[in-house]
């Protein structure tokens, strides 16, 4: 075999790097990664010039596939030390694109490990991901395109740092170039998807993904995304129908579960949404967000008990969640818990202090509580951030007529009727919205 012959070939000649290299690359396409990498060692101190860097690339990649991803970095920068550029030639310009493409690659991945899934597929943004190695990931992707102007994964996944950065429009210009390149490339489909719906062009996304599925039908991540791109534009039985797509395809598919559970209390089937909500934990026992939209489904059959118990479960994993406070408060105030429902607005606005809702909702507890000073300056704190708030103008007029301020009553009552002539018919005892 070919090892047989190179064995024999370095048996002969120790000193030959040429050798070492190409049993290294026998060994890395029969999977032998680490005997790959003591070949290519070898081959990079015997050889101090012309090849060099093509054996750190090489070197690098076989330390890529065994996820030594720090030192596949490292090589791959020193196979760019030996670009032309430093005066050194290497193979080929296109091998020196494919140096900077693996150390973006390298850079990208330490940003992306927990963020990304089924390699290259956006999910969200991590707000812990690092900037410095995405700047570092799009400069070396930029480089490479410059020496490879038809180097499409470097447009593809330069679209994925420029959207891990925000850049939802750069994302969508690599997208494109990528696709230009190779049409039937379905993740940058999906992904340019993402990037759309981010933007808001929802419909735009919802095509996006009608190509990814046209070219792979049973493509569970592309149903997934059509249906955050349908609620988006408010067609949630279409969401619904799309996470039902994606639940067959994938049947542990925790966020398909999730979103159709906000689809369906979208719709006003709470039970459903529960039941979603109930397999999305299951699946992902520590998604905050997902024991917060089922406490916000129980509210929503007024189960206010159960409600506390998943916002209780929301916060002690997300401690920063101000929703989930703010919700909380809602609950226990539906409970009668006015006190409790006081602290937990308290710590809303201590975490968000332009919280209007949280302003308004705390009113109208201290109203409740007889504190109809404290209710007014509430209410005077959600007008100030939010002044086209009729239900604020309203109940401010509760609280004055009930302090014997009927000036500032009526002028109140006046301006909400301005802003809502519906609030002639409501009760008024003011209620959290």
């Amino acid at each position: 075999g070919a090892i047989a012959d190179l064995d024999q070939a370095i048996a002969l000649d120790r000193d030959d790097a040429d050798a070492y290299h190409n049993r290294g690359d026998v060994k890395s396409e029969l999977g032998d990664y680490d005997g790959a990498i003591v070949d290519y060692d070898l081959a990079v101190e015997l050889d101090h010039d012309f090849m060099r860097g093509t054996y750190y690339n090489k070197r690098g990649d076989a330390k890529y596939k065994l996820g030594k991803r720090a030192g596949a970095a490292t090589d791959y920068t020193r196979a760019i030390g030996f670009s032309p550029d430093f005066g050194v030639v290497i193979e080929l310009k296109s091998e020196d694109a494919n140096a900077y493409y693996n150390r973006g690659i390298a850079k990208w991945e330490r940003w992306a490990l927990g963020v990304i899934a089924d390699y290259g597929r956006a999910i969200e943004p991590s707000k812990a991901g690092s900037a410095r190695l995405l700047h570092g990931a799009i400069a070396d992707y930029g480089r490479a395109v410059e020496l490879n102007p038809n180097h499409v994964e470097a447009y593809f996944l330069r679209g994925v740092a420029k959207w891990g950065l925000g850049d939802h429009d750069g994302a969508v210009a690599d997208y494109d170039r990528a696709l230009e390149l190779k049409p039937d490339y379905v993740d940058a489909y999906y992904n340019r998807g993402v990037a759309k719906g981010s933007l808001g062009d929802h419909d735009g996304a919802v095509a996006d993904y009608d190509r990814a599925l046209e070219l792979k039908p049973d493509d569970a991540g592309a149903y997934y995304g059509r249906g955050n791109a349908k609620s988006g534009l408010g067609d949630h039985e279409g969401a619904v129908a799309d996470y039902d797509r994606a639940i067959e395809h994938k049947p542990d598919y925790a966020a398909a579960y999730a979103n159709r559970g906000g689809a369906k209390r979208s719709l006003g089937d709470h039970e459903g949404a529960v039941a979603d909500y109930d397999r999305a934990i299951e699946l992902n026992p520590d998604d905050a967000k997902a024991h917060y939209n089922r406490g916000n489904a129980k509210s929503g059959l007024d189960d206010h008990d159960g409600a506390v118990a998943d916002y209780d479960r929301a916060i002690a994993l997300k401690s920063s969640y101000a929703k989930a406070y703010y919700n909380r408060g809602g609950a226990k105030a539906g409970l009668g818990d006015h006190e409790g429902a006081v602290a937990d607005y308290d710590r809303a606005l201590e975490l968000k202090p332009d919280y209007a809702k949280a302003y308004y909702n705390r009113g109208i507890v201290k109203f409740r509580l007889g504190d109809n000073g404290g209710a007014v300056a509430d209410c005077d704190r959600a007008i100030a951030l939010k002044p086209e708030h009729a239900e604020a103008y309203y109940n401010r007029a509760i609280a004055k007529f009930a302090l014997g301020d009927e000036r500032g009553a009526i002028e109140d009552y006046d301006r909400a009727l301005e802003l809502d002539p519906a609030l002639k018919a409501a009760d008024s005892e003011p209620d959290p919205s």
